[in-house]
């Protein structure tokens, strides 16, 4: 490493004073390592990406309602024929089919966190290698460079301007210079220069187990459509407790019936009012979109960040690596007032060897322009970019000294300039200018800016990524508004976004110009679309003012200058090649750095919140229905219809089969709020007309049919009143129609058709239409309902919009 500790040169111009030799620690022996390992100090901190094997067996089968469906199994095995206990052969295969599905995500999600997993740099027996976290071990020295995150506690043994941002941790917004001794925060990260720190806490003592860990937790909290489910079946259970009970007393003992029987139909009243499928169907949904973002290269940190995609509004993203690729390259090189151009060359490259950890626009300055070989650097200033300038200060080997800053020419240079027309035009035209100038001032003032003189503009191109252009289109398509955040000139910027035909990319404005304000600063935000010169703490502000607006924002950066913005967005979106900060606090990261995959990741979040949504609507429908007939059973004092057979006959054509179709069928509309709300608005009204139709049918036939067999003719009757409402609602669920969904409807009713046809399956579903005149009444009866379904859904949704 280049020595970049301040030195006194004395001036002297007849020999370059030469820096001092720095011995860097060399860190652990091999033989020490051992034995810290041996003793058990290792970093052992298991860093899971998603839930163990035993968690993901635990929650799909011990559940709430599980169990109350495996009690009545048990029950109707004594009780009734095998055709009244296929509910818990279903259960049983639902709950295989949930926990199959997440192993599969867990396999993906795991081995996407393998390749994304942070490695820091450890030095040990005088060499430095990137090693995993929990490789790390007590005393271990660690590396540090801009945007590396501390993975454990511990102590700063060299600082090379070493600057920490603790905010993530404190709150503290400012970033901290660190000299040796100092303590370093797992969790925090560098945002300037460089060093080194000696672990002093390891495992389960650092704070950083307890972040990281946190961090890539594959979990299913802190959404809407979570606890959204889970509000319900709170409602569904308490709803459920009386009235079984008053079914268990009307079946039991009011009737004076056959004992199996009765029971047989209690159980067949209970098991419906359990919507135990729609806490399936969700886990699968998730589930396969982890599989599907997984196949992409994509690593979903945390499970709710799906669902927060699909209902986002505004994408803000940061310019650099992301509508451009990371490298640069230098155009031209354009000397200003006199200065020699071969002397120039020199500087720039002195100062991309000063700099041991180079950005992009340093690295195409050191591709550019070797490194003179007689240039020493005496004192160094990173760059960073909440001054969006770096500096160094040379012994020039004849001699001379000389200081030198490379940044921003609209921050380097006073408003008045006339160099600023000449970067203005290039700016227009989307190149990079960076401004070469020499200062008088030591590199520690406050004043090392002022007066600077300007000695050459250094021009970059920057490469557009091939893929951005589509999917800003993709999200002007989908009534997604895309904020250009970035750091760099405005003019550039609006340039670049000009270039790649962004919606609003005239609408450029100089973050420098923001009110401060955040109502009036979120008006100026919704008002235009490309905003440069950005300060990271301007970043957090702009993300915090869209949402108070009602926005659901996404955040996209690669960059240390990202990280805070990332954290505060509703979703956080880093590249793989990011910093370790950024990926730390993301919920996704692209691994193949490709910003066109994120119209992928918002589509299968639509896909899965709009489609549960939809589905929801059918398993409530059923809950409703299911306890309205138990209630009007309770209260007329008859016989219960259905045997569990029935039910689940009904269940799985209605339901079962079509929902898990619907759920994993593409879906582009941008999920609205309100989960509850938009499911019940439409489930109670169905619930409702369903269990009267089929009640009304149930209470002719009792009149029609009379003498043995009455009452499974009066089941047979009242079942296809309950199936055709039932279709009714799933065709009403399944619009807008495609090829496959009226084939999906159309398949179940003939299902159903060949139940009633077929003799065998009549008798094992004990189902059979005696006569023309309660069947065709039923169908009457039936096509009412629909009738009134389409009328009431349509009532609901201008009397109950959301």
């Amino acid at each position: 490493m280049t020595q970049r500790a301040k030195i006194d040169t004395g001036g002297s111009e007849t020999e370059a004073v030469e820096p001092p030799v720095v011995h860097r620690p060399a860190g652990l022996t091999s033989a020490e390592v051992a034995e810290r390992v041996a003793r058990g100090e290792v970093n052992d901190v298991p860093l899971r990406s998603s839930r163990s094997t035993t968690d993901i067996v635990r929650a799909n089968v011990f559940t709430r309602f599980n169990a109350i469906i495996g009690v009545l199994w048990v029950i109707m095995f004594f009780v009734a024929p095998i055709q009244d206990s296929l509910f818990g052969f279903v259960i049983i295969a639902n709950t295989g089919i949930g926990i199959v599905q997440e192993l599969r995500a867990k396999k993906t999600l795991d081995g996407l966190a393998v390749i994304g997993e942070a490695k820091p740099t450890v030095r040990r027996d005088g060499r430095a290698a990137e090693l995993s976290t929990s490789e790390i071990v007590l005393g271990d020295l660690i590396e540090l460079g801009p945007g590396d995150k501390a993975v454990v506690d511990g102590v700063v043994a060299e600082a090379d301007s070493l600057e920490i941002d603790e905010s993530l941790l404190t709150g503290e917004a400012d970033p901290v210079v660190k000299q040796p001794g100092d303590a370093v925060m797992s969790g925090s990260f560098v945002v300037a220069g460089g060093g080194a720190f000696t672990a002093t806490k390891v495992g389960r003592e650092a704070y950083a187990a307890q972040l990281a860990e946190e961090a890539s937790r594959f979990t299913l909290v802190h959404s809407e459509l979570r606890s959204g489910i889970s509000t319900i079946l709170k409602y569904v259970t308490w709803m459920m407790i009386p009235t079984a009970i008053g079914l268990i007393i009307s079946q039991l003992v009011v009737k004076d019936n056959d004992l199996k029987n009765s029971i047989a139909r209690t159980v067949g009243g209970i098991v419906p009012m359990i919507p135990e499928g729609l806490v399936l169907l969700t886990s699968v949904a998730f589930a396969i979109g982890v599989i599907r973002l997984g196949r992409k290269q994509c690593l979903v940190q945390e499970l709710p960040a799906i669902e927060g995609l699909a209902r986002v509004d505004v994408v803000c993203l940061d310019k650099t690596g992301t509508l451009t690729e990371g490298g640069m390259d230098v155009t031209a090189l354009r000397p200003l007032n006199g200065s020699d151009e071969t002397y120039v060359r020199k500087v720039l490259g002195a100062l991309g060897e000063s700099d041991p950890r180079p950005n992009a626009s340093l690295q195409a300055i050191i591709d550019a322009y070797p490194d003179s070989v007689d240039w020493r650097c005496t004192e160094s200033l990173p760059f960073s970019s909440a001054r969006k300038y770096s500096g160094a200060a040379f012994s020039e080997g004849n001699g001379e000294n000389s200081t030198w800053l490379l940044g921003a020419p609209d921050v380097l240079l006073s408003a008045d300039d006339p160099t600023l027309t000449e970067i203005d035009h290039l700016n227009e035209q989307g190149l990079r200018v960076l401004l070469l100038a020499r200062t008088v001032h030591e590199l520690d003032s406050p004043e090392v800016a002022t007066d600077a003189r300007p000695t050459a503009l250094v021009v970059l191109e920057q490469r557009l990524r091939p893929d951005a252009a589509g999917t800003l289109a993709y999200f002007a398509d989908q009534n997604v508004a895309t904020k250009i955040i970035s750091g760099d000139n405005a003019v550039s910027v609006g340039a670049v976004a000009g270039k790649l035909d962004m919606p609003g990319a005239e609408n450029t404005v100089d973050a420098r110009q923001l009110p401060t304000d955040r109502e009036e600063m979120a008006k100026v935000l919704d008002a235009n679309a490309v905003f440069g010169r950005v300060s990271p703490q301007q970043k957090r502000d702009m993300v915090a003012a869209l949402q108070s607006h009602g926005h659901t924002v996404a955040m996209t950066g690669d960059g240390v200058n990202d990280v805070l913005a990332l954290k505060d967005a509703d979703i956080g979106v880093s590249m793989g090649s990011g910093s370790e900060a950024t990926r730390a606090v993301a919920q996704i990261v692209l691994l193949n750095n490709s910003f066109a995959t994120l119209p992928s990741v918002v589509a299968e979040g639509r896909r899965v919140i709009g489609n549960i949504t939809r589905v929801a609507t059918l398993f409530l429908t059923k809950t409703v229905y299911s306890v309205l007939l138990a209630v009007l059973v309770v209260c007329s004092q008859v016989e219960y219809p259905f045997l569990p057979r029935h039910l689940t006959l009904l269940s799985t054509l209605t339901i079962g089969v079509p929902a898990f179709f619907l759920a994993l069928a593409p879906n582009k509309e941008r999920a609205k709020p309100n989960f509850v709300r938009r499911v019940m608005r439409y489930a109670i009204p169905g619930g409702v007309i369903a269990a009267a139709a089929t009640f009304t049918t149930y209470l002719l036939a009792r009149h029609h049919y009379s003498g043995e067999g009455a009452l499974e003719a009066e089941t047979s009757a009242a079942t296809l009143t309950l199936f055709l409402v039932s279709m009714w609602v799933l065709a009403i669920i399944a619009r807008p129609y495609t090829w496959w969904r009226l084939t999906l409807v159309a398949t179940m009713g003939g299902a159903f058709l060949l139940v009633l046809v077929v003799p065998w399956l009549q008798d094992f579903f004990a189902l059979k239409l005696v006569g023309t005149t309660m069947p065709w009444a039923a169908v009457v009866i039936a096509a009412a309902g629909g009738a009134l379904l389409e009328l009431s859904y349509r009532w609901v949704s201008r009397r109950f919009p959301v």
